[in-house]
């Protein structure tokens, strides 16, 4: 009885420690190293400390950070940026519409990353099940490698941005996978750079750390 009562003890912390949390216009934070179910506001952002562990974090009208080596199997946000800090890892997919997605040194996303209008910005970066797009623009930075491909969009609506989105694939880059552009771009490839076939573009070569202006 007493071994037990001792095993009791030693779940319930983590049993307290992973559920789930929801606010309705508030700002969520799971501080470094804790763990905890699905995470999810509205009108708040939701704050991920370093080496936490969550399942999905998501919010309407804020933004998503993973910590340092932190760890969520998916991320989402509907008017908001999302922010991967070095180490960190997703195992599913990251989703925005109307926000940004920034990975930052060793950053990992099992599956794919989306946005419809936003830019993606990788450094030192993986993501392991493509990207895709309407409307931002796309940077694959040096040293980072995206597995799947690139798809960008047709936009529909009279409403869209007008701007043609600018993908950069940069120094020591490697993107597997097609390339597909279903809208006009601007894409810029180094000379030190990987790619797969491309679909509806031409790729511009630059040599050296990013493409002239």
């Amino acid at each position: 009885m007493r071994l037990v009562a001792l095993a009791l003890a030693l779940l319930l912390p983590l049993a307290a420690a992973a559920q789930d949390i929801d606010k309705v216009n508030g700002t969520i934070d799971v501080g470094p190293g804790e763990h905890a179910g699905d995470v999810h506001t509205v009108n708040g952002s939701v704050h991920i400390g370093g080496g936490a562990i969550v399942q999905t974090a998501g919010t309407v009208n804020g933004s998503v950070d993973l910590g340092d080596k932190a760890q969520a199997s998916g991320l989402h946000t509907v008017n908001g940026h999302i922010a991967l800090n070095e180490g960190s890892r997703v195992s599913g997919n990251i989703k925005t519409t109307n926000g940004g997605i920034s990975m930052e040194s060793r950053a990992d996303v099992a599956g794919n990353v989306t946005t419809v209008n936003g830019s993606i910005g990788l450094n030192h970066a993986h993501v392991g099940n493509g990207i895709e797009t309407t409307s931002g623009d796309i940077t694959v930075g040096d040293g980072s490698r995206v597995e799947g491909g690139i798809l960008v969009n047709e936009p529909h609506g009279w409403s869209w941005p007008n701007h043609d989105p600018h993908i950069v694939i940069g120094p020591h880059a490697v993107v597997t996978g097609t390339l597909d552009f279903r809208r006009p771009v601007q894409l810029d490839v180094s000379d030190s750079a990987q790619i797969g076939p491309v679909k509806g573009a031409k790729p511009n070569i630059f040599h050296g750390a990013t493409p002239s202006m």
